[in-house]
């Protein structure tokens, strides 16, 4: 019944009817043409009947097939359901349906003839066939229907669940979402006049308050800078549309050139509120190791981040270092064993940091210690080649190698990174059962969680900066002048010559250096290239445009100075009038690399995650495979995009 050939059944009866009265009148006057009507009536009608009979045929034929799968049931109980059930043949045209389906689902009207799937809004019959059941909603009632395949056609069973549905919704909505809030900067106002302090806080408070007060949710004040808000589920919904302007209020509290900031952790999904608190603290510490004054919302274990303008703030109290070194001490004297690693393509704060501590492990704890380093993928020869002439012995050792001496005991410092992902080594880390974690990189999803001390500081300038207050804090006799020079050209490469990042700490950590014999000049040399990796990077430079404020260039080189020349590139960039972000694209092997540099104005950390990289607020980098050159660009500018319309907005 690919036709719906029964519908004309009407116009043939009024077509013979018609012509039956003019036979009758045409009779007296001319009996051929009556002869004639009269048979084209008979006609008209023997059409009707032989299509009525040929549909009811069809008909029950196939309710005949249906009810022959309803076990000891007969055609007739297809009526009986309780719900619409419609049959439809082998091409979806509707053949019978129960007056459920006719009342409920057609207001009345009889849809023989129609196409099934007039009736199934956003779905076809085949889709949903023999499958799961598909949702749909009809004249504001819900329904999902499983459609069940016969000989010949298709049954169709449409089950109202509008109630249960809409239960189901105001559960979900009501749900609590846990957020724990930490004043992020107090410290920063402790140091203004108690009255001023007291004023911030009130401030910050009452805006918590506020915010609280606004969704009718249950606020508590937990003591120590900290609060604690349970909202519904559905007005998280609103907050995130919303980009959480909670933070933007709060930033507009200042005091003595300090803005106030907070961080929040929100739960979402939990069934009970104890987990959802839990998971909320988790949210938290992840919002802060990424440098606060951002939202973190954790949902099924998975992050959703709303935030992060703001620089983070520079720790002034040392308390926790000295903790940590002690943590450290312990740990190393309970191992045998101490290989200190980074990340791959390591740079000089990555080297600077790894040889500065094993000096330490093996000179003042007396313990075996080596850097694994990958020499030929490193961009700190000149660092490893002035490190391997003035020392004694090799400190420097393959992953390779490094694995075969591993044992129960063995303690692995993973340095300038916290992402399992980018290790130097993966294979190593996953052999060694002892680790801890020296990084100030802001915080991402995947990072190490099995370390036994977990030094994170993304207010720090640099790892050699947070290294050297920890050796400061062990025994130091033992660091030399080279060491130092080490430690001090990883803080001005990551400062860029003392220009970002720079606060109290890094020029403690550098005076340190200094009175441990490092010298500027020698680190400055460390800095210097080749004239091809000259080359390189001015061809990038002069081949770079200006967009939104940021300069993007597309480098088609494959050279094996390319991540060099394209890391110095994106740095020469941010001098040019008008940039506020740099972002270098280019090819690496089978994937293609970006490096992205900026003077903090733009988060640079944020428009990498959004293209599945990371980094720092003013430091950051991705990789993208099966992809070109040209996409990669396409994927930065929709990135770039996305990152100043969020900024805006917040």
């Amino acid at each position: 019944m690919k036709r719906k050939h029964w519908t004309l059944a009407p116009w043939f009866i009024i077509f013979g009817i018609v012509l039956l009265f003019m036979s009758t009148l045409m009779f007296p006057y001319n009996k051929t043409l009556s002869f004639v009507e009269l048979g084209l009536s008979v006609a008209a009608i023997a059409a009707v009947v032989t299509i009525s009979l040929s549909f009811r045929s069809y008909i029950r034929s196939i309710v005949r097939q249906t009810a022959s799968h309803i076990v000891g049931m007969n055609a007739d109980y297809l009526e009986k359901y309780k719900y619409p059930v419609v049959v439809s043949g082998e091409k979806g045209d509707i053949i019978w349906c129960n007056a459920r389906f006719r009342k409920n689902i057609c207001g009345g009207r009889s849809p023989e003839g129609d196409n099934v799937s007039a009736y199934l809004p956003g779905h076809h019959i085949q889709d949903i066939t023999d499958n799961e059941g598909a949702d749909i909603a009809i004249d504001g009632r819900e329904f999902t229907v499983y459609a069940v395949s016969i000989e010949g056609g298709t049954v169709c069973h449409y089950i109202d669940n509008t109630d249960f549905k809409a239960t189901a919704r105001e559960y979900h909505a009501n749900m609590p979402a846990v957020a724990i809030i930490s004043f992020d900067n107090a410290e920063d106002f402790f140091t203004d006049s108690d009255e001023s302090f007291s004023n911030v806080a009130i401030s910050v408070e009452a805006n918590l308050q506020g915010w609280a007060i606004d969704y009718n949710a249950l606020y508590k004040r937990l003591g120590n800078n900290r609060y604690m808000i349970v909202f519904r589920d559905a007005d998280v919904e609103k907050m995130i549309a919303q980009k959480f302007p909670i933070l933007k209020n709060v930033r507009s509290i200042s005091s003595n050139r300090h803005i106030a900031t907070v961080s929040v952790g929100l739960c979402r999904g939990c069934k009970l509120v104890k987990d959802s608190e839990m998971n909320a603290r988790k949210a938290l510490e992840m919002a802060l190791g990424r440098g606060g004054d951002q939202v973190a919302v954790i949902k099924d274990g998975s992050y959703e981040f709303f935030g992060g303008t703001a620089a983070a703030t520079e720790k002034v109290s040392k308390v926790r270092m000295r903790v940590i070194a002690n943590a450290i001490s312990r740990a190393v004297n309970d191992s045998d064993k101490v290989y200190i690693m980074g990340h791959r393509f390591s740079d000089l704060d990555c080297v600077g940091a790894a040889i500065g501590l094993q000096c330490i492990m093996e000179k003042s704890f007396k313990r075996y210690s080596k850097v694994v380093i990958n020499k030929d993928t490193s961009m700190a020869r000149q660092l490893i080649d002035y490190t391997s002439e003035r020392l004694e012995s090799d400190i420097f050792v393959s992953p390779e190698d490094a694995m075969k001496g591993v044992t129960n005991r063995t303690l692995l410092i993973i340095v300038d990174t916290h992402l399992k992902n980018s290790l130097e080594s993966a294979l190593l880390y996953e052999k060694c059962k002892k680790v801890v974690v020296i990084d100030h990189h802001r915080r991402a999803v995947n990072y190490i969680n099995n370390a036994l001390v977990f030094c994170h500081e993304p207010s720090a300038s640099s790892a050699c900066e947070m290294c050297c207050e920890i050796i400061s804090y062990l025994d130091d006799k033992a660091l030399g002048y080279i060491q130092a020079d080490a430690l001090l050209s990883g803080i001005m490469l990551d400062t860029k010559n003392f220009v970002l990042k720079t606060g109290v700490r890094t020029f403690e950590a550098a005076a340190y250096l200094r009175r441990k014999g490092a010298n500027t000049l020698t680190v400055k040399e460390m800095f210097s290239g080749s004239i091809d990796t000259y080359r390189e990077k001015v061809d990038i430079v002069c081949g770079s445009e200006v967009y939104n404020g940021c300069a993007i260039s597309v480098s088609e080189r494959t050279d094996s100075d390319i991540r060099l020349a394209a890391a110095q590139a994106a740095d020469e960039m941010l001098t040019l009038t008008g940039v506020t972000a740099s972002f270098v694209v280019f090819r690496d092997n089978d994937h293609i690399n970006i490096s992205a540099r900026s003077y903090g104005r733009v988060n640079v950390q944020i428009v990498m995650e959004k293209i599945g990289g990371g980094g720092h607020q003013t430091m950051a980098a991705t990789q993208l495979y099966n992809t070109t050159l040209e996409e990669a660009r396409r994927q930065l500018v929709e990135a770039i995009d996305s990152a100043l319309s969020e900024a805006e907005t917040q």
